[in-house]
């Protein structure tokens, strides 16, 4: 047997992969949420995701924080989920910045009254610059990981050097 028929190529399960990136991304940029809701960067709760289902009372308290983390992170899991499926074989970091931006229009100007309670506008100019910068860099995160999980070119030029 050559060597070239004992290789395998491993072949990066969509699924697994998505929830793995997507509870990362919930966690690092859930996170950062959090931080810039307590150093006043922005006046949307943690917890704005699930306003719909909670009260707003109750989404002030630390358990309400938390939840609204998890719930970043289900958010996040369910969006990354998307992504991959649909656009993993995307170059580059555009494709991912694009995905930010298109998922924060939807979240503050297409269903604000739900999440936000008011409309987007009558929040304080840091507030929306701030939230619009954390979902570009989310989205990022998303969009660059798994380009460079299923388009990387090193992982085929290494695999072609040991054949």
């Amino acid at each position: 047997m050559s060597s070239s028929s004992k290789q395998k190529t491993v072949q990066t399960n969509p699924f697994y992969f998505s929830i793995e990136l997507g509870y990362f991304a919930g966690l690092i940029w859930g996170g950062a949420h959090w931080l810039m809701y307590v150093l006043h960067f922005t006046k949307v709760i943690p917890g704005f995701l699930a306003e719909p289902f909670f009260k707003h009372d109750f989404l002030l308290t630390p358990a309400g924080y938390l939840l609204g983390y998890l719930f970043f992170i289900a958010f996040s899991v369910l969006s990354s989920l998307i992504y991959v499926l649909i656009f993993r074989k995307l170059n580059g970091p555009w494709p991912g910045m694009l995905y930010g931006i298109l998922w924060w229009s939807a979240l503050f100007l297409a269903c604000s009254r739900w999440f936000l309670l008011q409309p987007p506008f009558k929040l304080p100019w840091t507030t929306v610059i701030s939230e619009f910068c954390l979902f570009l860099l989310w989205g990022l995160f998303i969009g660059y990981t798994a380009a460079i999980e299923y388009t990387d070119e090193r992982k085929r030029e290494q695999q072609t050097k040991l054949a």
